[in-house]
Parts: C-alpha cells; structure tokens; sequence
C-alpha cells in the first residue's frame, strides 16, 4: 500500500514519517485490496495538531477520518483509529449481507400460494419485484406504505407468522387482506 504524506505547517521530519508508516501499514490488516492512503497533517493556531487520513480501497470506496489533538502522535493515533473502525463496520457489514437469512421460508409461503388463481399462458409480466417481508404489525405496516408512497404494502404479520396484504381505499381508509385455510 502506498502512503502519501502531507505536512502544512509543520515540517515533515523522519519520525513523524516512520510513524504514520508504521501505523497507518496496519489498517492494511482490513482490507486485502486497499489501494492507497493519504494522510494530511497540519497544525492550526499554533496550539491543535491536526491529522486526516483518507484510505482509498478498490471495491468498497474512500474511508477518511480526522482527529485535533494537543500532541501530533496522539492526533494521528486518534485518526487511524477512527478509520480502523469504519473499516471493521464496513467489513462486518459486508459479511452480514451475505449471511442474512432470507424473510419467510417457502413453507410459511404454502398458505398463501394455496388461493392463488394461476395466470394463462398469455399473460406477460413487465417487471418482477422481489421485496423482503419484515415482520410488523398492520399499523406499522401503514405508516411504511405511506412512507415510501405505495397504494399497497405486503408484510408478515408479527402475531400471525402469516404474510398480509394492507392497501389504501379510493375513500382514504385502509385495508387489509388476511389469508385463511380452505375448509
């Protein structure tokens, strides 16, 4: 990994370089494919030294975080240690993404799909939606529809495990379609 380091007033000496080197290399331990970092170090109204690092990495973008402190190293500690926990949030967010569970499981769905009519042949569909069903009450249900501006929102009911339908009237009230068993 490449560091670029720039001093505003303050001179750049060795020790400073080697420190920001050495701490800086470790964020490497993070990501594989990080590309480069730049550190920034200043020093405002002779009092606050100021350090900024801004790590470039290949696929998850930019992560930068800056730190004011009376003492240089403390500074630059602060800031690495800043990015080093953006860095470990991003990677557990990754890895949750792909380990997440998905919403309901085809089993719970065989209630639903029981009183669906199949569509002819001729029927064509212009977009398919996958959507992920979160489990809540109707009334939450409500207020997410009229959030995101939808006429109707799916959802699975959080006391019944089974997947509602709630939908807006011509008349302004709500409805709500709730899925029973065949006798």
């Amino acid at each position: 990994m490449e560091i670029k380091i720039t001093a505003k007033n303050i001179k750049l000496t060795p020790a400073i370089k080697q420190f920001v080197q050495a701490r800086v290399s470790k964020i490497e331990n993070y990501f594989d494919n990080v590309a480069w970092a730049q550190v920034l170090l200043s020093v405002e109204k002779k009092i606050n030294q100021r350090a900024e690092l801004i790590v470039h990495t290949g696929s998850k973008g930019t992560i930068s975080a800056s730190a004011v402190e009376h003492d240089l190293y403390k500074a630059i500690d602060a800031a690495v240690t800043k990015a080093e926990a953006q860095m470990k949030k991003a990677k557990s967010k990754s890895k949750s993404k792909r380990t997440a569970k998905k919403a309901p499981m085809l089993e719970d769905m065989a209630t639903f799909t029981d009183h669906l009519i199949l569509p002819a042949n001729d029927v064509k569909f212009s977009v398919i939606k996958q959507v992920e069903v979160s489990p809540m009450n109707p009334e939450d249900a409500a207020y997410e529809m009229e959030r995101l501006g939808y006429s109707f929102w799916m959802f699975l009911d959080e006391d019944s495990k089974q997947i509602n339908l709630i939908f807006k009237r011509l008349d302004g009230t709500y409805g709500l379609i709730k899925p029973i068993k065949k006798k």
